[in-house]
C-alpha cells in the first residue's frame, strides 16, 4: 500500500495568477494661470475692474498674443456683435466712468501721502530717561504693530503701539532713538520702504520742571 506521505494529487490546483490592477493615472500638471500685473486679475476678467486702459497697456506690451485674443477688432466685433446700439455705448461710459473714479481716488491718495507728516517726538522722562514715540505711519499704509516689531528687534528694547493725548495710534520705542529712526526711514528699512524723508519731523518734548 503506497505511503500516504509521497502521494501526489491526480490534478494539482493551478497556481493562482495575480490579479493586475488598472494602471496608475497619469500626473496632471498644474494650470498656469496668468494674472494681470495692474489690476491682479486673471486678462479676461480685467473689465470688471477700474483700470481697464491700463491692463490693456500692460497685456499689449507684455503678452501681444494675448492681446489680440481678447482685444483685437475681430475680438471685440465678436464680443459687442450681440449687443445694441444702446448697450455698447453703456458698457463705454461706465467702463470710462469707472477708470476716472478709480484715477480720482488714486490721487487723492497720493496727495494725502504727500501732505502727511510723520512727527518722531523725542519725550524725556525721570532721571535723564527717554522715550521716542512715532505718529503718522500709518498715513502711509505702514501697519503699526510690525514697526513696533521692527523697532524692537533693530534697537533691542521695548516697543508698542499706544494711544497719545488726542487718541491717536502711534509707536512709541524705549530710549531715545529718533535719529537712528530717522536714518531707518531715508534708507526705506523694512515696513518703512516708501517714506519720503522731506516729511519727518524730529519734535522734542521736555519734562516741566516739578511734574512726574
Amino acid at each position: 500500500m503506497p505511503s500516504k506521505k509521497n502521494a501526489t494529487p491526480a490534478n494539482p490546483a493551478p497556481a493562482t495568477e495575480e490579479l493586475e490592477g488598472p494602471p496608475p493615472p497619469e500626473p496632471v500638471s498644474p494650470v498656469q494661470v496668468l494674472y494681470c500685473a495692474v489690476c491682479s486679475f486673471p486678462p479676461e476678467y480685467c473689465e470688471f475692474g477700474s483700470s481697464l486702459t491700463r491692463c490693456k497697456e500692460w497685456l499689449k506690451e507684455n503678452y501681444p498674443d494675448l492681446y489680440d485674443k481678447y482685444y483685437s477688432e475681430n475680438a471685440l466685433t465678436a464680443k459687442v456683435g450681440t449687443l445694441s446700439l444702446e448697450a455698447q455705448t453703456k458698457l463705454e461710459k461706465d467702463t470710462a466712468k469707472k477708470e476716472a473714479k478709480a484715477e480720482a481716488k488714486a490721487d487723492a491718495a497720493l496727495k494725502k501721502k504727500l501732505a502727511s507728516q510723520i512727527t518722531i517726538k523725542r519725550i524725556e522722562r525721570n532721571k535723564r530717561k527717554h522715550v521716542t514715540a512715532i505718529h503718522g505711519l500709518d498715513a502711509f499704509g505702514v501697519d503699526l504693530k510690525k514697526a513696533s516689531k521692527q523697532f524692537a528687534s533693530k534697537f533691542a528694547t521695548g516697543s508698542s503701539v499706544t494711544k497719545n493725548l488726542q487718541g491717536q495710534d502711534e509707536v512709541v520705542v524705549q530710549g531715545d532713538v529718533s535719529d537712528e529712526i530717522v536714518d531707518m526711514i531715508e534708507a526705506g528699512v523694512g515696513v518703512l520702504k516708501g517714506i519720503p524723508v522731506d516729511n519727518v519731523e524730529i519734535v522734542e518734548e521736555k519734562k516741566k520742571k516739578g511734574g512726574d
